[in-house]
């Protein structure tokens, strides 16, 4: 009885705690729409992206990282023919297209100016420009509105940086890469997410 009872004290202040900063979230949300009730694009696009690097660098960092290190299997190209873990890139591009599969509009995919395969490219010169922009200022995204038949769309461009020096050593030991002198936190190519406007 009284570890229910400490469980139930404990799970209260959490769930104040949850709580709030949930209502902060929908404030922040709601001050961003102008008070229109709308979140602006370059908002979703921030959200997106936070979840999108939050995944990427716990997979990265306490799955693939931690079952290389301790020898219990390995993250390779061809993963599921060799019964082994995605490498963090096909992680985030299988990830986009499960994302695009549940119809919300929104889509995410890495682009680079070096890609291993040309599926990677720029599809467009505004994703051109936008790797062009974050290689010089990573910091910031690349966003505009492009037109694609009778529809718009936002898209923000982020810069992908080499976390690991598996990203590093995978890019430029690849015998399809065409640039092979990559270092560690340098930008190897972008994010991109893409929001359908009304």
């Amino acid at each position: 009885m009284k570890t229910a009872k400490r469980q139930t004290a404990w799970w209260v202040p959490a769930g104040l705690i949850m709580a709030t900063v949930g209502f902060w979230g929908l404030s922040s949300a709601a001050r961003d729409s102008g008070g229109s009730g709308k979140i602006a694009p370059e908002k979703v696009a921030e959200y997106v992206h936070a979840v999108i690097e939050a995944d990427r660098t716990i997979y990265t960092t306490h799955v693939v990282d931690r079952m290389q290190e301790k020898g219990i299997t390995s993250a390779v190209e061809h993963w599921e023919q060799q019964n082994a873990l995605p490498l963090p890139a096909q992680f985030l591009q299988y990830s986009g297209r499960v994302a695009a599969e549940k119809g919300s509009g929104i889509r995410y995919r890495l682009i680079s100016l070096w890609p291993i395969y040309q599926r990677n490219a720029p599809a467009a010169e505004f994703e051109r420009k936008g790797l062009e922009a974050v290689i010089s200022q990573p910091q910031r995204p690349f966003t505009g509105t492009v037109t694609s038949g009778q529809k718009q769309f936002f898209q923000a461009i982020y810069a992908d940086t080499a976390i690991t020096k598996a990203c590093v050593s995978c890019h430029n030991a690849h015998p399809l890469s065409p640039k092979r002198d990559f270092k560690l936190n340098d930008v190897m190519g972008g994010i991109v997410i893409t929001i359908p406007l009304p």
